[in-house]
């Protein structure tokens, strides 16, 4: 396992796109949300109206409303691009067929894979909140007030939330041993979520719930809702295992 952990930790550190979107995913989601507070400056009724969460509550609260509203979509993306390509690379690369020569078994790759992702997922969830206050400070919020401290934890659980529900990207991307497969199960996903909340039953789907929990500052997702996430990882996790447990390299 520790080897499997120290090769997939190199290549991982090592990858263009993971770096490219741990930028984009920080400093992209903490720019948006810094620039959504200086247009709320503006004597634009219009924009104002869009704003509404800067408005009213309006500073640290409203701007922590907003990042929390940005990262559940745009981390989901980010997230699961580098999971499709985290597990597809292999396919891509051509390398697949020496992984069938090594006495690793498949398996243990794949959870170190997971592992690496987790360990990511958590570090950029981090430096996020960390960006975003400062981003905040830089725009003039002034300092942090202890009143929303509960909201800088959502988020940041908000963040490796959202990292465990962009796991069945991981299997879609080995049963279709294509970065597209997974992509395109990222934004399925998304899509489903911002459907159900539409319909009002977002606390009952797990992939929506760790969004509506942050934004609405946990009163509209119960405990029991926010555990459904559990499962998620759990069954992706599984599938992902057995798929290269029975990986065969003629199809």
């Amino acid at each position: 396992m520790t080897t499997g952990l120290v090769t997939e930790l190199t290549k991982f550190g090592r990858a263009t796109v993971v770096r490219a979107t741990t930028i984009i995913m920080v400093l992209g989601i903490a720019l948006i949300c810094s620039s959504m507070l200086l247009a709320v400056r503006t004597d634009d009724p219009q924009l104002a109206a869009k704003l509404g969460p800067l408005i009213h509550p309006g500073g640290w609260s409203g701007y922590l409303t907003i990042a929390a509203q940005v990262t559940a979509a745009a981390a989901l993306l980010g997230y699961g691009v580098v999971l499709s390509w985290l597990f597809s690379r292999e396919f891509a690369d051509g390398t697949i067929t020496g992984l069938f020569a090594i006495p690793i078994p498949r398996p243990t790759i794949a959870t170190a894979k997971l592992v690496v992702y987790f360990v990511w997922a958590c570090v950029t969830a981090a430096a996020l909140l960390v960006v975003l206050v400062l981003f905040g400070l830089a725009a003039g919020l002034g300092s942090v007030p202890t009143d929303v401290v509960p909201a800088m934890a959502r988020q940041l659980g908000l963040g490796v939330l959202t990292a465990v529900i962009a796991t069945p990207a991981a299997w879609a991307a080995t049963a279709g041993r294509s970065v597209l497969a997974g992509i395109a199960t990222t934004i399925g996903v998304l899509v489903l979520s911002q459907l159900t909340v539409v319909a009002g039953a977002g606390g009952w789907f797990p992939f929506a719930a760790p969004a509506l929990w942050a934004i609405s500052n946990g009163t509209d997702v119960s405990n029991l809702q926010l555990a459904l996430v559990v499962p998620i990882v759990v069954i992706s996790a599984g599938l992902t295992l057995h798929s290269w447990q029975r990986l065969q390299l003629d199809h």
